[in-house]
């Protein structure tokens, strides 16, 4: 692996990150569970309280909990800058969106109008303080480079997703819904997508790439233009959209040629990197890089086909995208976490990364979370499909639980044991 540009000297505590990257596939089992017990029918209709539901459970609870895991441990180690109180604050954070996101799912799914404004309320709260907290955080950096102004622009595109997402929850809530309800709804789901998640994504992937699959750099125009086009190219969207809505599909084609030009160059450096040993991240950043092209150019065809196919389109990017590059991640930064810091406290003889999580189990994970994918893909089209393949999505996300608990039972482990070395008079603190 290639540390360079790394402080690891400002690492926060290994619990603050992984609270959230534990909890993570536990919502997409709930999600799993919810999508076995619906109707088919009903979740055709992406407005529809339970697909609301579902939706969330995944991209609140899955995504939002790996991306902001991921953000407090690489704020600090990629970017160089101090999370104020950061173990507070993730504890603060981490209680508030399990609660809200929970009360959100439920209240949803029940018609509990009550779950819906505390939901609002808890999940504005916990996303505020950590994306606020982040921000301010960036005040002391120095040198900006392509990755920090992703980060810098994803937080910006997340705080204005919170606030648009508490006011459509409320709505939900008292059960009243504006003129502006639906295009909100648009906006709020576009820009976690693109401007949140994907931006964010291209911005650790300039990094983790070369770090941990030794792959070659992007190249600096790239890095230096991709993430404020893109915004650029959002924010035209958002513009279309209230003024010329017939040609939003110029913004989306933008959008989409950003995505598949990043996709293809992320392929092209995995292809490309020096150490040829192939391992299931791997197998998730590729099929990730595939189904974003598939899903992008779905979402510019859907505008030819009255929305028709949106929850294909969430399918092949959220589900194919987002949650591909989201499980590579837990696969290859867990491990990373527990091995840094058991070393950072002198212990030597440990397994290595490699070997904190079962192979075996890996592939199966990963071979049912394709065959998921592929198969919510069919089942809207043949909805007697959609149960079986509910099923391979429960099974595959408790065998990732299985997997991402297996590296952290081995850090909690071995701590109760002693060091081979006391490291007690460095400085660097993990915990």
């Amino acid at each position: 692996m290639d540390f360079d540009g790394l402080s690891v000297d400002q690492a926060p505590p290994i619990t603050a990150p992984l609270r959230f990257f534990a909890t993570a596939p536990l919502f997409a089992l709930l999600a799993g569970f919810f999508i076995f017990f619906s109707d088919a029918a009903t979740l055709s209709s992406r407005f529809a309280p339970q697909t609301v539901a579902i939706t969330h459970a995944i991209t609140i609870g899955f995504f939002s909990f790996v991306m902001f895991g991921a953000l407090v441990q690489m704020l600090p180690v990629l970017a160089g800058v101090k999370i104020a109180r950061v173990d507070k604050v993730s504890k603060i954070s981490y209680a508030l969106l399990v609660m809200g996101t929970l009360g959100m799912i439920f209240g949803l799914w029940f018609e509990l109008s009550k779950f819906l404004l505390v939901a609002a309320l808890l999940l504005g709260g916990g996303f505020l303080l950590l994306i606020t907290v982040m921000l301010f955080a960036f005040r002391t950096v120095v040198h900006v480079n392509a990755s920090i102004r992703a980060m810098i622009t994803s937080l910006v595109f997340a705080l204005l997703i919170t606030l648009l997402g508490a006011h459509l929850l409320a709505s939900y809530g008292i059960g009243k819904f504006g003129a502006l309800h639906h295009l909100f709804a648009n906006i709020h789901s576009v820009w976690a997508i693109f401007g949140f998640a994907g931006i964010l994504i291209i911005g650790v992937a300039f990094h983790i790439l070369p770090m941990f699959y030794v792959a070659p750099r992007f190249e600096p125009s790239f890095q230096r233009f991709v993430t404020p086009m893109i915004g650029a190219a959002l924010a035209l969207w958002l513009v279309l959209n209230l003024f010329a809505p017939s040609y939003t599909v110029v913004a989306k084609s933008l959008i989409v040629l950003l995505f598949i030009v990043f996709a293809l160059a992320a392929l092209s450096k995995l292809n490309a990197r020096r150490r040829k040993v192939s391992d299931i991240t791997i197998w998730y950043w590729k099929s990730a890089t595939l189904f974003m092209v598939f899903g992008a150019l779905t979402w510019v065809a859907n505008d030819f086909f009255d929305e028709k196919y949106s929850v294909v389109v969430s399918v092949l990017i959220g589900g194919g995208f987002i949650f591909s590059v989201m499980s590579g991640m837990l696969y290859k930064i867990v491990p990373f976490l527990v091995w840094f810091h058991l070393n950072a406290k002198g212990y030597m003889s440990i397994p290595t990364m490699n070997d904190m999580i079962n192979k075996k189990a890996a592939k199966w994970q990963f071979a049912l979370f394709i065959i998921s994918l592929v198969g919510f893909t069919l089942s809207f089209f043949i909805v007697e499909l959609l149960g079986f393949f509910a099923l391979t999505f429960i099974i595959s996300m408790v065998l990732l639980e299985f997997n991402i608990i297996s590296a952290v039972l081995i850090y909690f482990k071995t701590i109760k044991t002693k060091p081979d070395f006391d490291m007690s008079m460095f400085t660097m603190k993990t915990e």
